[in-house]
């Protein structure tokens, strides 16, 4: 599916499914909105599907791999090699992402978007072999940012197909800090310094030299705020195309996909300002400790649940959050309601 085709397909929220599903909540024998946002996930989760029978136990991991040129200009902590070896991990189930999966049934399905080298993980939706330094011109062309977006596009389609119903956003790609940073920095309109954060542990020089590379980034290469594509094709990376192109996929087949951390929310930025109607069929699952965190949240009106000052990346935090939706499915689907137990029901008080 082209990108252009995921975005017309992208239709508006089922209003029937989640009313029958909101009179669900408050016919259960409890307090009226006592499961708060939980309730509310249910309910946006029943109008996302179009229906209010909630099923979300085919679940998947879809980490987005690929290398960025700019780790040329010391932005970050360790090599670019690292990114080929969590990627390898990923298959392995030896990262932390995969520890944490297979405590939720959680399938992890590694996507090489553009390592540097070829590894294990599968390569056939590869854009290239690592974008270029972006401090020295764009970090790619504009066909191959879409051909990105196209990448993870393909990859729900065909997760659709195998009956999965919930997608969970990830990614690898050492430097993609910066990259999020810089495209962060251009879609928000504000200064490179408040969108930057430390990453995986820099020191406060290298913290300084990672400003001044987004920041000569941007004055080179002129990105147009207006246009998302442009973002990021010129200071991006490919795994943020590659989630860019998930969350549009499963919004237009009608299937969740949870937001990770700073770099997943940055790549629904772009998925929600090349259709907005993406925004109704995204989760978010955590803030992360990344500076830029709070704002990039409120930009997209998303209210996350858990607040644990996680900034591991890989998916780790959007898979933190199914535990809870397990749990909210469960109470949804199969308590008692006030008329099955003959008492009288809570009423909405004003």
């Amino acid at each position: 599916m082209k990108f252009e085709e995921a975005i017309s397909r992208v239709k508006p929220l089922d209003v029937h499914a989640m009313t029958i599903a909101r009179k669900r909540w408050d016919s259960i024998a409890k307090p009226l909105h006592s499961l708060g946002k939980l309730e509310t996930l249910i309910i946006q989760i029943a109008g996302m599907t179009g229906t209010s029978e909630i099923d979300i136990s085919r679940r998947a991991l879809i980490p987005m791999c690929a290398d960025n040129g700019v780790v040329e200009e010391g932005v970050t902590q360790t090599g670019q090699e690292v990114t080929a070896i969590v990627a390898d991990n990923f298959l392995k189930g030896i990262t932390t992402a995969c520890v944490m999966a297979r405590q939720c049934n959680v399938d992890v399905i590694p996507v090489d978007v553009g390592i540097a080298v070829d590894t294990q993980v599968r390569t056939d939706l590869k854009v290239a072999c690592g974008t270029k330094n972006m401090t020295k011109g764009p970090a790619m062309t504009r066909e191959e940012a879409i051909r990105g977006i196209e990448a993870g596009i393909q990859i729900a389609c065909e997760l659709k197909e195998k009956g999965y119903n919930i997608f969970a956003t990830g990614e690898m790609g050492i430097g993609n800090t910066t990259t999020s940073s810089a495209v962060a920095s251009v879609l928000l309109g504000q200064p490179v310094e408040k969108m930057t954060g430390r990453g995986a542990g820099l020191s406060s020089e290298g913290l300084e030299r990672k400003i001044n590379a987004i920041k000569k980034a941007i004055s080179l290469n002129k990105p147009n705020p207006e246009d998302p594509i442009d973002v990021l094709a010129k200071v991006g990376g490919l795994d943020i195309a590659g989630m860019t192109g998930l969350f549009l996929g499963g919004a237009a087949l009608g299937i969740p996909v949870l937001m990770d951390g700073f770099i997943s929310c940055v790549a629904a930025i772009i998925a929600v300002k090349l259709c907005p109607g993406v925004s109704d069929y995204i989760l978010a699952s955590h803030v992360s400790k990344e500076p830029a965190a709070h704002l990039v949240l409120k930009h997209m009106g998303k209210d996350a649940i858990i607040h644990g000052d996680m900034c591991l990346g890989e998916g780790t935090g959007a898979v933190a959050l199914l535990p809870l939706l397990d749990m909210a499915v469960e109470v949804y689907s199969s308590m008692s309601t006030f008329g099955d137990i003959e008492i009288d029901s809570y009423e909405e008080l004003k």
